[in-house]
């Protein structure tokens, strides 16, 4: 019973993972934030993340020219680096909603199935 709960929270922690970048995206595409935004805007969506899991993805996002940053002055201490969406990134994202689309039917059909 041990191994298969920890086997069933390891392929939880697989999906999750695999789907933050798509969060991320997701929410940038609504609006710009910085990085403590977004993890409160995760948080209110039950996906947990700590910083130093969101910064190497949103570095990565960057270099791959699927975000942009800007500082903003902050009434509340240093400066904010603020994140956007670029077109690429808003084109990104347009794929992977239909990813996420195929992969939400596939499922569902095998799981009518199961």
């Amino acid at each position: 019973m041990e191994y298969y709960q920890t086997n069933v929270e390891n392929i939880k922690s697989q999906m999750r993972k695999g789907f933050l970048e798509y969060c991320i995206l997701s929410i940038l595409a609504r609006k710009d934030e910085y990085p403590s935004s977004l993890i409160s805007e995760l948080k209110k969506a039950k996906m947990i993340v700590v910083e130093g899991t969101l910064y190497p993805l949103l570095i990565r996002e960057k270099n791959q020219g699927l975000l942009t940053y800007r500082w903003e002055e902050s009434p509340q201490g240093p400066p904010r680096k603020y994140y956007s969406i670029t077109d690429k990134g808003r084109s990104t994202l347009a794929e992977l909603d239909k990813s996420w689309n195929e992969l939400v039917d596939t499922i569902s059909l095998i799981r009518k199935h199961a």
